[in-house]
């Protein structure tokens, strides 16, 4: 048995440890063949040395992010512990400066986490239309917003336009409580959730006051020539053929567009096709639009999403079915 010490004097050991050892019992949890002590300001490791070396080198990473940032979250400090390798991880402590879309208001770096992810930037550097298609939790719509905000902030773009179909309430928003904004609202969350960590809140709502930034359901965006703007279509899945044919001819002069969106997840009526599968079928050639799919390998949420989505596709396989 091989034993070690930590020390955490650079950082707060009350962050690192957690409100009653609570981000402790995560690292325990991370590492359950390894015995491990808070002792004031360290840390102390036993058991095998591969897994000592495999904690210490999370804990490097939390010590790291502490130091830049003074506070982790238990979901991130959970992030950190539970990526398998270093791409997982990597946005949280700057490798390489270079790679960062943008920095959030606590100090995290947003970057491309994933060779997917990275391919879909580069995409967009060169192509003012990307088509990124792949199951939930891998990036899509929080690395198309990053690269939305890295435009605005750069001054390449005007405006970002944000924009979902509202399909879950049939784009008829009617029977739903409060005024329009607080029917909308709940189909838009997830791209407010993307902005929030990327724009500080006073700015944020500075842009929005000022229609620098829109979130809108996409019924809104007909009639509109959107020019100088970064447009994203969020789970564009659950658009019509009409729908998002309307969506493609609204890009203006000096425009970027995303459509983002998950095949395995249209909740359109029975009787309706999706849009989105027609739309990458063909426009494949054109020159100017790039597509990127992305798969398990690039989910960035709760370890566990991998491994469900993994789940998933051998269950739907023909191959399993007896």
């Amino acid at each position: 048995m091989t034993e070690t010490i930590i020390n955490l004097e650079s950082v707060n050991p009350l962050e690192f440890f957690g409100v009653n050892n609570g981000k402790l019992d995560l690292l325990k949890k991370r590492f359950p063949l390894l015995k491990i002590l808070s002792r004031g300001t360290q840390v102390k490791l036993s058991g095998a040395e591969e897994q000592i070396e495999q904690a210490k080198e999370k804990i490097k990473m939390l010590i790291q992010y502490l130091e830049k940032n003074g506070n982790v979250s238990q979901n991130y400090f959970e992030q950190i512990l539970g990526g398998d390798d270093a791409e997982s991880v990597d946005h949280f402590v700057d490798k390489n400066p270079h790679e960062v879309l943008v920095f959030g208001p606590n100090g995290k770096s947003v970057r491309a986490r994933t060779q997917n992810q990275k391919k879909m930037v580069s995409m967009a550097e060169k192509n003012d239309i990307i088509f990124a298609i792949g199951p939930a939790g891998t990036g899509k719509t929080y690395t198309a917003v990053a690269l939305a905000v890295r435009a605005l902030k750069n001054k390449l773009v005007k405006k970002i336009i944000l924009t979902r179909p509202a399909v879950e309430a049939g784009e008829s928003l009617g029977f739903l409580p409060g005024d329009l904004k607080e029917k909308i609202d709940p189909y838009l969350r997830p791209l407010y959730d993307a902005l929030d960590d990327m724009i500080p809140a006073d700015k944020l709502g500075y842009y929005m006051s000022t229609r620098v930034i829109e979130i809108a359901p996409l019924a809104y965006m007909r009639g509109r020539t959107l020019d100088h703007a970064y447009i994203i279509l969020d789970e564009a899945q659950n658009t019509t053929d009409l729908q998002i044919k309307m969506f493609l001819t609204r890009i203006g002069a000096n425009a970027k567009a995303i459509i983002t969106g998950d095949l395995t997840q249209v909740d359109l009526p029975k009787n309706q096709k999706s849009g989105l599968e027609k739309a990458t079928r063909i426009l494949k050639n054109i020159d100017g639009i790039a597509h990127i799919e992305l798969d398990e390998e690039d989910v960035v949420r709760h370890r566990l999403v991998k491994a469900i989505i993994k789940a998933y596709d051998k269950d739907k396989d023909p191959s399993n079915e007896k």
